[in-house]
């Protein structure tokens, strides 16, 4: 099994989140892996600025999901199966200019409503950010968001 370890971005501001949009035609919250050696703290406010072209300050932090991708939904098909742990933070934009991420899977991010993200395609990434950011449990843990429909993984 593969193994993932990311840091995501939950940036609400105006009843707006900002979401990124991938290559693949899904909305994802900006993010993405943590490299060897770097501090989730650290890579959330380095994939932002990637992604988006924003300088990012992290908040807090909302917290932790874990998920289990069975090898027939991975990316690729008849794989042993795919673990991604993400660990949220609220953020807040500072400066910077949105546009696409340069060589990169990001083709635009955008302040989207919060009320428009149930009608996107969308990872449930973005799901459980929101969720976090919502409720801010104290155990940094909410429920498993079912993929299907609009919601990928």
């Amino acid at each position: 099994m593969s193994f993932r370890l990311a840091a995501y971005a939950v940036c609400v501001e105006e009843g707006r989140v900002l979401l990124a949009h991938h290559v693949s035609r899904t909305w994802t919250l900006p993010g993405g892996r943590v490299e060897h050696g770097e501090d989730p703290f650290d890579a959330v406010v380095r994939e932002v600025a990637e992604e988006t072209g924003c300088e990012a300050v992290v908040e807090r932090l909302l917290g932790v999901d874990s998920r289990l991708i069975p090898p027939a939904e991975c990316a690729v098909p008849g794989g042993p199966g795919h673990q991604n742990v993400g660990v949220f933070y609220r953020v807040r934009i500072t400066g910077g200019r949105l546009r696409p991420e340069p060589n990169g899977d990001t083709v635009e991010s955008v302040w989207t409503p919060l009320p428009d993200v149930t009608g996107l395609r969308r990872s449930s990434l973005v799901d459980i950010g929101l969720a976090l950011a919502r409720t801010t449990p104290a155990t940094g843990h909410v429920a498993p968001v079912p993929v299907g429909g609009l919601i990928r993984h």
